[in-house]
């Protein structure tokens, strides 16, 4: 399930609903921040405002009790779910040092690909062409995102329609 937080709350909700017994997970990438005296690197929430949750949906009233919890992200009155192996590319992506571009533009589908070479192997997505750069994309139709890697193509292979279990649906 998909909770909706109030800004900036997004870890206060994370780490409470972990110790209150619940499967949460918050992708947090790190990035450098400046001030004006100087500057650090920092993890900061990849999606704003958002944390997922494994959890039953009977229990829900019991995760929107953590401080800083807004709502259940829902779509036609169903809460909004972030299908297992779209969290997983997003561990594996979190895990390497890729460059990725978190974006609520529309795009236009084209070829299916897998990863086949260096630390994003197995990743699966889209190709597609965005700004004039060759990029994988991973749609997150739930939380209506998607997150752009840029890849060399050389490390992608065509995915068949039969084998079409993608991150992207």
């Amino acid at each position: 399930m998909v909770i909706y937080t109030r800004s900036r709350n997004e870890k206060k909700v994370a780490e409470d609903l972990t110790l209150r017994g619940f499967e949460a997970y918050l992708p947090l990438m790190h990035t450098l921040r400046q001030w004006s005296d100087r500057k650090r690197m920092v993890e900061v929430p990849l999606f704003n405002s958002y944390v997922f949750v494994n959890v039953e949906p009977g229990l829900l009233h019991k995760v929107l009790e953590s401080t800083g919890a807004v709502y259940v992200v829902k779509f036609e009155g169903i809460p909004a779910v972030i299908p297992q192996n779209q969290i997983d590319n997003l561990k594996l992506l979190l895990d390497t040092s890729t460059d990725i571009e978190v974006t609520t533009d529309e795009f236009i589908h084209n070829e299916h690909v897998e990863v086949t070479r260096g630390p994003l192997r197995g990743f699966r997505g889209v190709f597609v062409e965005y700004k004039g750069r060759k990029q994988v994309l991973m749609r997150l139709e739930a939380i209506n995102q998607s997150l752009l890697i840029t890849i060399q193509p050389g490390y992608l292979k065509k995915i068949t329609s039969d084998t079409n279990t993608l991150a992207t649906h």
